[in-house]
């Protein structure tokens, strides 16, 4: 997927014309949702260390035989990065609002890489899940509908 900007300039270029104005309308709404998407995204970056030590914490209440639960600290500060990592990702998405920063750099090799280190996709999912829960709220209702999908999105894209 592209951002509107991106795919309006490349249906141009390929027709070798200018953009109408429809599509300079679809580009100026999206500049200016912009700031919007940026104070969401400020939102969740202010509050990561809490969403990601909370989502933790779910996580393991959900399932407590995991390995990131299993008191090696390794595996525990292991599960937060990638907590924090995912965040990030969601947080790109959304001042893109696009999933294609999710796509590209959270899901390509991702499923791969948790099944060679012998993490059960089924775990990341619930992680995602209970991380998703915890973000979301943070947000008030209507941001919060805004951040849903991408998170579904990447619930979506590790399950196994």
């Amino acid at each position: 997927m592209m951002s509107i900007i991106t795919q309006s300039i490349a249906i141009a270029d390929r027709e070798a014309r200018y953009l109408n104005p429809g599509e300079l309308s679809a580009i100026r709404d999206f500049l200016e949702a912009g700031q919007h998407r940026i104070g969401i995204a400020a939102t969740l970056m202010a509050n990561e260390e809490s969403i990601v030590y909370k989502g933790t914490q779910k996580f393991w209440e959900r399932c407590p035989v995991t390995p990131s639960n299993s008191g090696n600290p390794v595996f525990q500060s292991s599960c937060m990065r990638d907590q924090s990592w995912y965040l990030r990702l969601v947080t790109y998405a959304v001042i893109a609002d696009d999933v294609e920063p999710i796509e590209t750099v959270g899901l390509k090799g991702a499923k791969e890489m948790y099944v060679s280190l012998g993490v059960p996709l089924n775990n990341i999912v619930e992680c995602m899940k209970c991380l998703k829960d915890v973000a979301l709220d943070r947000l008030p209702l209507e941001d919060a509908g805004e951040v849903a999908p991408y998170f579904d999105y990447l619930i979506q894209g590790l399950k196994p």
